[in-house]
């Protein structure tokens, strides 16, 4: 099985200017805690990607105005990806090795075109798979976003 096959197709995505409170609001429409972020909407070259954790920890915790911060400011720029020919096996490894519970999926030409999720992971794998994707990504230590 490959990324194509279970990934959630064109994610919702905001540019580095967007306003926290914009996406926000996108998060929570879209019912997601991970937006990709984009050069422009029209390329969807992903430049990093913003979490709900990142606006809390930080944004809001330093004090920060969602209505006029942009969310390059608190947005993940160093992005583990996926392609869309990769394996289920070679996704849920990465996401356990840097402990991430959603990986971007981007075409030949870097632009984002998917994402992948913890849950989309464990609609399809095993309940064993599921298990250790879950005990990885949850592990006490350093996230990389």
């Amino acid at each position: 099985m490959t990324v194509n096959e279970l990934m959630t197709l064109d994610p919702v995505c905001c540019t580095p200017q967007t306003p926290l409170r914009e996406v926000a609001r996108l998060m929570s429409s879209h019912d997601c805690g991970e937006i990709p972020v984009v050069e422009t909407r029209d390329n969807r070259l992903l430049i990093g990607v913003v979490t709900d954790r990142d606006i809390v920890l930080r944004a809001v915790a330093d004090g920060r105005n969602p209505a006029d911060t942009p969310i390059e400011s608190c947005m993940t720029t160093n992005v583990v990806t996926v392609r869309p020919d990769t394996s289920l096996e070679e996704c849920r490894r990465l996401m356990e090795e840097h402990q991430i519970r959603r990986v971007p999926v981007v075409d030949g030409t870097g632009a984002c075109c998917g994402i992948v999720s913890q849950a989309d992971v464990a609609q399809r794998a095993s309940a064993g798979e599921t298990g250790e994707l879950v005990r990885e990504v949850s592990k006490p230590g350093v996230r990389t976003h």
